[in-house]
Order: structure tokens, then C-alpha cells, then sequence
């Protein structure tokens, strides 16, 4: 199968996720995914494009496609964006034969995933992709969240481990993943594995509850 050709301003996802994803899903067989942070759909259209290789029937994307501090300061036409994921989607969804239904909740992700939480409750989803808000308390509710939703076995993805802004010159600790990562894997270490995978990345996986 061809891919169509998407409408993306960047190479995130190539750099790295497209490098792990094609050897790590098939062993994780996830039918339902849940996306923090989709942006321009990119990560989505790969999973909506090989949804059958990886049993994937169910894909959650959480975004409020208001674009973090860096968007914002950058000047990021953040309705450009979403009107790009949307198109992208759209383009995956025609192009395969694929039966992945794509839900999308526009809105902030603890908000999201307190009401994904209460309606289907803990160990729903098989894989989590962590990729919303780069500020270290925003990351440390995503990830204590995530963990509820995840399913013991499951596999657990942080993207931009170590992101980091330059304001005038220094790292703001607060304006990073990499502390708050780092905080919840310490916190939950007996319930987690580390997977090896690339240090832009990391990947750990629910042992147990």
C-alpha cells in the first residue's frame, strides 16, 4: 500500500516513533491506543495505516490543538494545525481498508482522561503515546492518568524525553518532560519495566497495577 501524502510541517515523528513503532506494536498487538498530543496527525495516520498488522481497532487522540508556550511564543497558527490532523485523518481513513474507528477529543488531557477514566474505566488501552504539553507538571498528570487507563502488559511511550526550552540562555526545569518523567517512573518503579529503547525516548511497560 501506498502512502497517501500528508500535509505536515515537521519530521517529529520520523525521527524516532517511525524508527520503534513497525518492531514494537506487533509484539504489543494493541486494540485500543490513546494519543496525548496528535498535532498534525501524523503519529494517527501511521496507526490508522497499519491498524490490521497491529489489531488495532480503537484509536483515542487527545489534543487541544491550542498549541503549549512554545507554540504560542513561536506564533503557530494552531487552527492551521487542526485543520491539517483533520485533513491527514481524513486522507489515512479513505486510502486503507482498515476498520480503525479514530475518536477525537478536543480539550485539555486531564479533563479527557479523568472522563475517559470514568466511563470505561482502569485497563483500557494497550498502548499510551504521551506527547502533549511539555511542561513537567502537565506531563506528571498525563502519566499518573495514563497509568490507570493502561492494561497490566501494556505499553507506556513518552515522546521529547529530553526537550527542553532555552530562555535566555538556561533550562527552566519546570518547561521540560525529563523531571517529571523521571519522577513517575521512580514513584512506580516496582510496577514498571523500562524498555531499551532510543533517550529521546522513553518507553516502560505495566507490570503491574
Amino acid at each position: 500500500m501506498t502512502s497517501p501524502t500528508y500535509q505536515v510541517t515537521n519530521n517529529w515523528f520520523d525521527t524516532y516513533s517511525r524508527q520503534i513503532w513497525p518492531q514494537l506494536l506487533p509484539q504489543i498487538a494493541p486494540q485500543r491506543v490513546l494519543e496525548i498530543g496528535s498535532y498534525e496527525g501524523a503519529a494517527t495516520c501511521f496507526l490508522i495505516e497499519n491498524s490490521d498488522a497491529f489489531s488495532t481497532h480503537e484509536i483515542h487522540c487527545v489534543d487541544t490543538w491550542e498549541g503549549g508556550i512554545e507554540h504560542q511564543s513561536a506564533g503557530t497558527d494552531m487552527d492551521a494545525v487542526y485543520q491539517r490532523f483533520q485533513g491527514n485523518i481524513q486522507k489515512a481513513l479513505d486510502s486503507t481498508q482498515a476498520k480503525a474507528q479514530v475518536v477525537v477529543h478536543r480539550g485539555f488531557s486531564d479533563l479527557v482522561l479523568a472522563t475517559l477514566l470514568s466511563q470505561h474505566g482502569k485497563h483500557y488501552f494497550d498502548f499510551i503515546y504521551v506527547d502533549g504539553s511539555h511542561q513537567a507538571p502537565d506531563v506528571l498528570c498525563d502519566a499518573v492518568l495514563a497509568f490507570r487507563l493502561l492494561k497490566v502488559g501494556g505499553v507506556l511511550a513518552f515522546d521529547d524525553y529530553l526537550w527542553s526550552e532555552n530562555l535566555d540562555g538556561k533550562k527552566d526545569l519546570l518547561r521540560c518532560p525529563k523531571p517529571a518523567i523521571d519522577a513517575f517512573v521512580n514513584l512506580y518503579f516496582n510496577k514498571l519495566q523500562v524498555l531499551q529503547t532510543p533517550m529521546y525516548q522513553l518507553y516502560v511497560q505495566k507490570i503491574s497495577d
